[in-house]
């Protein structure tokens, strides 16, 4: 069976021919969108600053390439890497971010700002901007999932510059889904919070926070309506269904997964 089959009676796979790039992608969200859009047929190319993304799959149908996004001349490599194996673009997941450590406004430093904002803002509008004429020439148009933030609905204390990136993040990507609509690009937003299987989260911090709040490490994990544990496979699938058929008449949608949080809803 090809990569253009499927085991259900040889149908065609959702992206097969297709191609994706997605950020951070040597781990957490990333590394899950990775698999959710392989498993859909897709070739992806994976970016992280990490040098291990460029070993993580060993397979035709992924290449990954380290790269800082903050640097333009990085990303512009990234892309006439992308066309020279896989030949174009049709699916962008701007998915790579930072969570700094929490600080109250009036102990926030420049320093830290500007590097959260270059990080989670400036960096996508670089990467946008470069792949825009390649999502513009897909086949079946271009389709950009941002990974977005339950916190640019309803930011916390001590997290002003994660929160004003974020927002602002959220914006950049509404004004291109107005912009784009007209080349049939879709562009939509995810908005995940609570994401624990990731590298920032070790047990030790978990017990920490969920010894903060009163309650034990799983009641932490499932706070929220629902009472569910909210992976990274979840937030990767929704990506990869964004890019699909089932949003093929949605653009500049913000979509929670959350489990329902009760300062959103």
């Amino acid at each position: 069976m090809n990569k253009q089959e499927t085991a259900q009676g040889g149908r065609a796979a959702m992206f097969a021919g297709e191609v994706a790039l997605i950020t951070g992608a040597a781990s957490g969200i990333g590394k899950a969108c990775v698999e959710s859009f392989l498993a859909r047929g897709a070739s992806v190319v994976g970016l992280d600053i990490n040098p291990a993304i460029t070993t993580l799959f060993d397979r035709d149908d992924f290449l990954g390439i380290e790269c800082d996004i903050t640097d333009e001349e990085a990303v512009k490599a990234a892309f006439a890497r992308t066309v020279e194996v896989f030949g174009g673009l049709d699916m962008l997941v701007l998915n790579a971010g930072v969570f700094p450590a929490g600080v109250r406004i009036e102990s926030l430093q420049l320093d830290e700002w500007r590097r959260v904002m270059r990080v989670n803002l400036d960096a996508n509008v670089t990467l946008m901007r470069e792949a825009y004429p390649l999502l513009k020439a897909a086949r079946n148009k271009g389709r950009v999932v941002v990974n977005g933030s339950r916190n640019a609905l309803a930011p916390g204390p001590g997290a002003a510059a994660y929160s004003t990136s974020k927002a602002a993040l959220t914006q950049l990507a509404r004004v291109a889904a107005l912009e784009w609509g007209e080349d049939g690009i879709r562009v939509n937003i995810i908005h995940a919070h609570a994401v624990f299987d990731t590298g920032i989260w070790t047990e030790e911090v978990l017990q920490a926070r969920a010894a903060h709040y009163g309650i034990t490490v799983e009641e932490y994990k499932t706070n929220n309506v629902l009472k569910v544990e909210v992976t990274s496979h979840d937030v990767a699938e929704m990506a990869a269904e964004m890019c699909g058929p089932l949003f093929a008449k949605t653009t500049g949608a913000q979509v929670t997964v959350d489990g329902g949080s009760n300062r959103v809803i």
